[in-house]
């Protein structure tokens, strides 16, 4: 890969490093705040500091044209070509740094009906807005609904530039339009939902308002796979935002408890509730997975992007690292995860999707 020579290479190689940039017009974060409203809503490219930024194949000046392509896209294979191209601002599970400067717009893209591809542009969306670290997660119940990371864990995409940077202006960026997002928690498209709910569990900010809408969505919703994937967004959100954890860990609590409540809910609230807890887990907890988990829910839910990025063996198998057990401890988890099919034919949530 061609290793481009940055203005912020030069600086951040000096005596202060990254410091130095806090604040400055090279830092993606205060950009990003200052973006206009009607910038945003008129696609006034123009007047986004592209050049500015690099992502790792050259600077941002070419994302501009890349997003009108997706957006007056006539057909569903010149979509996938510009969205393939916008991917990579989010290059090997790496966030480089004009990505946030897309999110307003690419948002808006989305909320189009007549946009090819709503969901795959969510998609791109929620992962520039969230770290890697999911691929490496050892104390999973700690770390499985983390977003970014800690802020003494600098790290840098390929140019040097501070990846931390880059995740928090993308969630100021989802924050900042989140009844964009909070829309489309009403499309028709299922997947469009199940996506909107991804991309916002990494807002920043407005966590009590996106949890009531996802709480009054999930009465409504008639799609179990999106049902799943809003008991996960709000136990991020819950995992990220101090004011809502305790309403959230006392919901998900009464929730996997409720027999009356369907699988996905069940498990899925199980899953958020076992990771929002500190010390041991109860039998109780433990019966309802081995009464609830079934190969057909295993497939139901292992499109969804929480479980993916974390293992590919399946909800089985995570399951079974969240509740730290001996193999002869969870007879029922195990026989269905070696039911499955073999992982290594599922994709992968941060590829494009096609």
């Amino acid at each position: 890969m061609q290793v481009h020579e940055t203005c912020y290479d030069r600086v951040f190689l000096q005596e202060g490093g990254y410091e130095r940039c806090r604040g400055t017009d090279l830092d993606v974060r205060v950009v990003m705040a200052r973006m206009p409203v009607d910038v945003k809503d008129g696609f006034r490219y123009e007047r986004v500091p592209w050049e500015r930024f690099f992502h790792p194949f050259g600077r941002g000046e070419d994302i501009p044209g890349l997003l009108e392509q997706l957006r007056f896209a006539d057909d569903e294979e010149a979509a996938e070509r510009a969205l393939g191209e916008l991917w990579n601002m989010r290059h090997q599970h790496q966030t480089s740094a004009p990505a946030p400067l897309a999110v307003p717009f690419l948002l808006r893209i989305a909320a189009d009906r007549s946009t090819y591809w709503r969901s795959g542009v969510l998609s791109l969306v929620a992962h520039m807005a969230r770290s890697d670290h999911s691929y490496h997660v050892v104390e999973i119940r700690t770390e499985f609904f983390r977003v970014a990371y800690r802020d003494d864990d600098l790290r840098y995409d390929t140019n040097m530039y501070p990846q931390n940077w880059s995740i928090q202006a993308a969630r100021d960026a989802i924050a900042a339009d989140a009844q964009i997002l909070l829309n489309l928690l009403d499309d028709p498209d299922p997947d469009v939902r199940g996506r909107a709910c991804h991309v916002l569990s990494a807002a920043s900010g407005k966590a009590q308002e996106i949890s009531i809408a996802l709480h009054e969505r999930l009465g409504v919703e008639d799609d179990p796979q999106v049902r799943a994937r809003i008991v996960l967004a709000l136990a991020q959100l819950a995992r990220e935002h101090a004011k809502i954890h305790a309403d959230t860990v006392a919901w998900a609590r009464a929730c996997w408890a409720d027999a009356t409540r369907p699988a996905e809910v069940r498990v899925s609230a199980a899953l958020a509730w076992s990771c929002l807890v500190e010390g041991p887990l109860p039998d109780a907890l433990r019966a309802v997975l081995e009464e609830t988990l079934t190969e057909e829910l295993d497939r139901l839910m292992s499109p969804i992007p929480w479980l993916e990025v974390v293992d590919e063996a399946g909800l089985p198998r995570i399951l079974e690292r969240i509740l730290q057990a001996e193999e002869q401890d969870l007879p029922a988890l195990l026989a269905a995860r070696d039911r499955l099919v073999d992982p290594w034919i599922r994709g992968c949530d941060d590829d494009p999707p096609f």
